[in-house]
């Protein structure tokens, strides 16, 4: 393989360069660690104005599914981790083929790309999930139908993400176009519905949770505090740490549920495990059903843990660092009794410096950390970070800065 002529700089005393495919806002949050720790980061970025590329040095430009430019770029790195789950199989293998070190590996990624062989894993595991099945057909949709009844999900196994690629399905007339585009996807052998449509029950859960951990090829492991996520509209918008209210034995549990799929699945890296708080307590506890359903997956820094950049001795995105390195993990204990994220979304202003500043002006202990990316209404601009004593203050605070900064509110 090549290097390319921008490869990074390698810093003395032989500290590594770890390679980042995908130049979103995760990997540009990866570069501030990066430098604390003496590695070097190189990310391989969408365009030369890509959110990571505006900050990361290294930073050549090349597409996740063109299989020259990727080998090209891992070349001049000593390890490979990604921004997002789309790298398709056939350059991941090509790339283990040319002895890169991928982390995570590919047999573990396949459970964040892959809804699919997800559910069956954690099934096989006997981790709690909805109940759910796979459909090619309507006759498999209406079978689905008369056993869990309506309203049910239907999910494309691969590729949707802020609620993209998830239906709900009131009747089965709803399913039409999709079960059309799973028959020709299906005879074809290719598409997000080559193998079916992932139909799941329509869970009737209290509020979203996540856990977050990590996990080094050497099998050691950290976890942050359970967090509760707030979704609208389908994209996270707000995240609690911890979780308010949440019964110490089932924060517990799902801290061993998430640990337990690192583990099984041999991730590498930080693991976002999004569940469903059912509001019921956990098995052995007077319970007699789960407490919680696992929902998702993913096998990176999530939005779900930006609350640690601020909050926790360790962020996550040190963590991920250290942990594909397999470098000793750190504490990933809060700095405070709350931290509260809240996502900024873009709205109809295009021009954020004005009120950037009077964020910072107004609430000097608001820490506001932006992504370098263009206006779009509904866009994940940002995020801002209170933490405190007070749960409310914090929620307020962070709350008036977001809504500030879309342009909701005016004072």
């Amino acid at each position: 393989m090549t290097v390319p002529a921008n490869a990074p700089v390698r810093a003395p005393g032989g500290f590594p360069v770890v390679g980042v495919i995908g130049g979103g806002q995760l990997a540009r949050m990866m570069q501030a660690p990066a430098i604390a720790l003496g590695v070097q980061l190189s990310v391989l970025a969408e365009a030369v104005d890509a959110s990571a590329a505006l900050v990361v040095p290294s930073a050549p430009v090349g597409d996740h599914a063109d299989l020259e430019a990727v080998c090209r770029f891992a070349a001049a790195c000593d390890v490979v981790t990604f921004d997002h789950e789309h790298v398709p199989a056939d350059v991941l293998a090509a790339l283990v083929s040319a002895g890169v070190m991928l982390q995570p590996s590919p047999e573990a990624l396949v459970f964040a790309q892959d809804k699919l062989a997800m559910r069956r894993k954690l099934t096989e595991l006997g981790v709690p999930c909805p109940e759910w099945v796979v459909a090619q057909t309507a006759e498999e949709a209406s079978g689905f139908a008369a056993r869990v009844g309506f309203p049910f999900m239907a999910k494309t196994p691969r590729g949707g993400y802020d609620g993209k690629g998830v239906q709900v399905v009131r009747q089965l007339s709803d399913l039409e176009a999709w079960l059309g585009a799973a028959a020709t996807q299906v005879q074809a052998g290719t598409g997000a519905l080559r193998d079916g449509i992932l139909l799941e029950e329509m869970v009737p859960f209290v509020r979203e949770l996540a856990v977050l951990v990590a996990r080094s090829p050497s099998g050691q492991a950290a976890a942050w505090p359970v967090v509760q996520t707030i979704q609208t509209d389908g994209i996270c918008t707000d995240v609690c740490a911890p979780a308010p209210g949440l019964d110490p034995e089932v924060a517990a549990a799902a801290t061993r549920t998430a640990l337990q799929i690192a583990g099984e699945l041999g991730v590498t890296g930080v693991l976002a495990v999004e569940m469903f708080d059912l509001g019921v307590p956990p098995k052995g506890a007077g319970g007699d059903h789960p407490a919680y359903l696992v929902n998702e997956l993913a096998m990176r820094p999530h939005n779900s843990g930006h609350w640690t950049i601020d909050g926790a001795v360790t962020s996550q995105f040190e963590q991920h660092l250290r942990a594909v390195l397999d470098l000793p993990l750190g504490d990933p204990r809060p700095h405070a009794a709350w931290t509260v994220m809240a996502n900024v979304l873009g709205g109809d202003y295009p021009e954020l410096y004005p009120a950037y500043r009077h964020v910072m002006a107004r609430d000097p202990g608001v820490k506001v950390h932006m992504y370098g990316k263009g206006v779009r209404p509904g866009r994940k601009l940002g995020h801002v970070n209170v933490s405190g004593s007070s749960l409310e203050d914090c929620q307020a605070r962070a709350r008036h800065a977001a809504d500030y900064l879309r342009g909701i509110i005016d004072e």
